[in-house]
């Protein structure tokens, strides 16, 4: 047999016993067999959930890949427990994707399993303690204290307790070391029960029960008998108006929700009488977490242009299976996408649309809705784990056609794709950094797209380098959109000097005189303004104006942050916070002041600038609740705010009529960061966020400040010159060895103890040296960030030749090379990450 990876299984068959190859949550290299006990054999098949025991006491949901007849020959394999589902909840299809993401991304499957069931799918297992039944206190000869002797009672009242319930009993923090010790004395049994996360969203509804409801005459006798009990015939009365159960015979089995009789004000008691009577009946209805919504009419009107790009998509993508979109800011891509999914829903076919962040999603999702009604599910992180697997069953039930979503969506049980579409397929949201997989989604999503035999479209008014090369070397199709929807103009840039400003003291709490007359002309005319800072907090860090000082987080090699709304200094990698100390622990100095400019700040500035603009902030620490972002998005939409001030969030999607000013506080910090890509970055960041100024009739105005106007980059920009600017850094890129002409690796190197750390990266450096593959190998360097929580951190890069097998044949070799390293005892405790395309 071969396994998912192409190695082959030689053991014997077996033909009256059955296994199955389960895949499972944990991060091991390998799936494991487990026997199929005879009463599931006709019930199982692959992608089917199943409870497994995993070591000697865990228990964990695992997805059955494979059904076959051969034992493994290396251990004795354990049955299967028990069977979640009668249908599967994982397709075929999907299990391949997961097995190429495992190998693709050098991770194990178990990781691309855990990415992707959502957590509400994955039953888990809890410790539970209860009386050992053989144990006797008189004749035991292990005495018990007092907290021991006040939790066995508690466990004879109540039979089984669950650890949290021991610590409350004996309100205490940690309960380990009395249940260590009640477990030696054996006086009780810890045992491990399984639970189900996902519960479906019931409702109370009350029906007419089938003996009035099938003989009207009785029904007619019951109400004369009623006559004498007017509060029980009002609850008749009312039931019968809500719904008519003679003329629509339909609507008695769906009934009435409960509510709506305390609502009305009726008698709950004369509702309980007629239930307990045989007259109603109450039962519970299984209901969608989601409102549903109907679809709008209203017909998607293309322009000319719309239509002549529409017809140039389709004849690009019967030649090529993916293909870019390159429309500029405000070209009407939507407009597009909307034409392109009602076909392809048309035509049977499912489709994913996938953007990169929630904030994206938000806005989008009123767009479309309108269009798609109930029929477009929407997928991300801030809905709660019921309300994903309700997303999930629906698309694997064909109630959901179209899903709407950010990157985990690629994950969802779709049979039948037939259009992906990745907007703003250049944000670097795409990629998804830690746990493993260390995934990029817009790549994973062109390969799903590829098992499912579907078409891809990549949109982007700033497309990534990777993707216009793929366009300009044949291997993708592209379409351009190179002109506004309707009447709307692109906007006028100005650069504005910050030094020039400084000199001749104009600049005003980091504000230079143009960006704050534009702000103020903008706000006489009833318009709005959008402010882009791309960090959030008041400022980077407090600094003593005497000695220096800066406060460090105690876990992580960064400065913390500095938030004046409640005082503290957080770090923003492991969420460490403290309060601003009144003075200098250096040297006693009460001279400490807030450096650089953060949201926060910048919010603070505008107030005092413009003290009748109502200002409001959107960063992470504003949209953090379920519907932030969205509130947000409403106050500013219904004009009760006039200026916003955001990190990148406001950089993409946002689509507002009034919009007529975009400031850039700080383009230089964009622009010098220690990143090959930080050229690619600032490009499409300012022209994403100036994309949002003028958007209707009224032509918009874009002030960047910079303290270095004579940069190439930012002419570029003004001029909307990408070919050039593509042309100039792609240079740059072939000479240096980057992407797209090589393919990068990155392995992380992680330990507590620094010399263990460098030690195991130089180690590995030079094992890698003897891969037989055409590579550039850099480091092992401490990271940009040298420790975070409490981890030193060393870096290598590879830099690997595309052509041929040498990516694949070096992912081999580096798992290997690490599998031998960590069997030495000196790194056991070393953590190693592989990170590939890690940009």
């Amino acid at each position: 047999m071969e396994d998912l990876f192409g190695g082959n299984i030689e053991e014997k068959e077996d033909s009256s016993r059955f296994f199955a190859d389960v895949i499972i949550p944990v991060p091991i290299p390998k799936m494991f067999t487990y026997k199929i006990p005879k009463n599931f054999r006709d019930e199982i098949g692959i992608g089917f959930r199943v409870i497994v025991q995993f070591g000697k006491k865990k228990v964990l949901t695992g997805v059955i890949a494979k059904v076959h007849q051969k034992p493994p020959a290396a251990y004795e394999a354990k049955p299967i427990l028990d069977l979640l589902d009668n249908h599967a909840t994982v397709n075929p299809l999907q299990i391949r994707f997961w097995a190429w993401m495992a190998e693709y991304y050098c991770c194990n499957i178990g990781d691309v399993m855990n990415a992707a069931l959502p957590s509400g799918l994955k039953l888990s297992s809890e410790s539970k303690i209860q009386v050992n039944p053989t144990f006797d206190q008189d004749t035991s000869p292990y005495p018990l204290d007092d907290r021991e002797e006040t939790l066995l009672q508690a466990l004879a009242n109540k039979g089984e307790l669950s650890y949290e319930d021991c610590e409350s009993v004996l309100g205490i923090k940690s309960i380990h070391p009395i249940i260590k010790s009640l477990v030696i004395k054996e006086a009780i049994l810890v045992f491990e029960q399984v639970k189900e996360k996902y519960s479906p969203k019931v409702e109370s509804r009350i029906r007419l029960s089938k003996a009035f409801f099938t003989d009207k005459k009785k029904l007619e006798k019951l109400f004369h008998e009623l006559s004498s009990k007017p509060k029980q015939e009002e609850v008749l009365l009312k039931y019968l108006q809500e719904v008519p159960v003679y003329r629509q015979p339909e609507l008695n089995s769906r009934g009435l929700e409960k509510s709506v009789f305390s609502e009305a004000g009726l008698s709950a008691s004369s509702l309980k009488t007629l239930i307990k009577n045989g007259v109603l009946e109450e039962y519970k209805l299984i209901i969608s977490r989601f409102q549903e919504a109907a679809p709008s009419k209203e017909e998607i009107t293309l322009s000319e242009y719309q239509e002549k790009a529409l017809v140039k998509i389709k004849e690009e993508l019967q030649e090529k299976n993916t293909l870019l979109l390159h429309g500029i800011t405000g070209s009407g891509k939507t407009e597009i996408y909307i034409t392109l999914i009602k076909e392809a829903l048309a035509s049977g076919s499912q489709v994913l649309m996938l953007l990169p962040e929630i904030a994206l999603t938000t806005h989008m999702v009123g767009r479309l809705r309108q269009v798609f009604g109930s029929s477009m599910g929407v997928y991300h992180s801030k809905y709660s784990d019921n309300e994903r697997v309700e997303v999930w069953n629906g698309v694997l039930s064909g109630k959901l056609s179209f899903v709407l979503g950010v990157r985990s969506s690629i994950f969802l049980p779709f049979d039948s794709l037939g259009l992906v579409i990745v907007d703003e397929e250049h944000e670097s949201s795409f990629k998804q950094f830690d746990p493993a997989p260390r995934f990029q989604a817009r790549d994973a999503a062109i390969m799903l797209a590829w098992l499912h035999q579907a078409k891809t479209i990549l949109g982007s008014a700033t497309p990534s380098f990777e993707s216009f090369y793929n366009a300009r070397t044949q291997k993708y199709g592209y379409v351009a959109l190179d002109r506004r929807y309707g009447e709307a103009q692109l906007p006028e840039y100005i650069l504005s000097d910050i030094l020039v400003d400084k000199k001749k003291n104009l600049l005003k709490l980091d504000f230079t005189r143009l960006l704050r007359e534009s702000i103020q002309e903008a706000l006489k005319n009833q318009e709005q303004v959008l402010i882009f800072q791309n960090r959030r907090g008041y400022s980077p860090y407090i600094s003593c104006e005497d000695c220096g000082w800066i406060p460090e987080c105690e876990h992580c090699d960064v400065s913390l942050t500095y938030h004046q709304f409640n005082e503290e200094m957080r770090c923003h990698y492991c969420g460490f916070k403290e309060k601003v100390p009144k003075t200098c622990p250096a040297c006693g100095s009460n001279k400490l002041s807030a450096v650089g400019l953060g949201t926060e700040r910048i919010e603070e500035s505008l107030s005092l600038l413009f003290p009748e603009a109502r200002v409001a902030r959107m960063d992470l620490d504003t949209t953090r609740s379920k519907f932030g972002y969205q509130r947000l998005l409403e106050e500013f939409g219904s004009g009760n705010v006039d200026i916003l001030v955001g990190t990148q969030m406001i950089t993409k999607g946002l689509d507002f009529d009034r919009v007529t000013v975009v400031g850039v506080m700080d383009a230089d910090r964009i622009l010098f960061f220690p990143d090959f890509r930080a050229g690619e970055r600032a490009f499409q960041q300012i022209t994403q966020v100036a994309g949002r100024a003028g958007r209707r009739e009224k032509k918009g105005k874009v002030i960047i400040q910079t303290r270095k106007p004579e940069q190439q980059i930012f002419h570029q920009i003004i001029q909307g010159d990408y070919k050039n600017f593509y042309l100039q850094e792609m240079g740059d890129r072939q000479r240096f060895f980057y992407p797209p002409f090589v393919k990068i690796i990155k392995i992380v190197t992680r330990h507590k103890d620094y010399k263990v750390a460098e030690r195991a990266a130089r180690n590995l450096h030079h094992l890698m040296e003897d891969i037989p593959v055409k590579k550039i190998l850099l480091g092992p360097e401490k990271g940009l960030i040298g420790k975070i929580k409490n981890q030193f951190i060393f870096e290598t890069i590879a830099k690997l030749d595309k052509s041929g097998n040498a990516p694949a044949q070096f992912k081999q070799a580096i798992n290997e090379l690490i599998n031998e390293l960590q069997s030495h005892k000196d790194f056991r405790s070393v953590r190693f990450l592989i990170d590939v395309d890690p940009y």
